[in-house]
């Protein structure tokens, strides 16, 4: 895992086409801005692991 520090307004360019930009940063809590092509799905972590439990549950039932 690369660990970056990032004032706000600071930005991380990943692949050349996604752009993190660190908006706020208050307490504990970081509040992050995604730039990103339309092609990219982006999601938080515990939805994406529902949707990858709930593809699976589905794939389940059809066997």
């Amino acid at each position: 895992m690369l660990v970056l520090s990032r004032k706000v307004n600071e930005k991380i360019v990943i692949d050349g086409g996604i752009v993190l930009t660190v908006v706020k940063i208050e307490g504990g809590q970081v509040r992050l801005g995604v730039e990103a092509p339309s092609h990219v799905k982006i999601f938080r972590e515990e939805i994406a692991a529902k949707m990858h439990e709930d593809r699976r549950a589905g794939a389940l039932v059809g066997v």
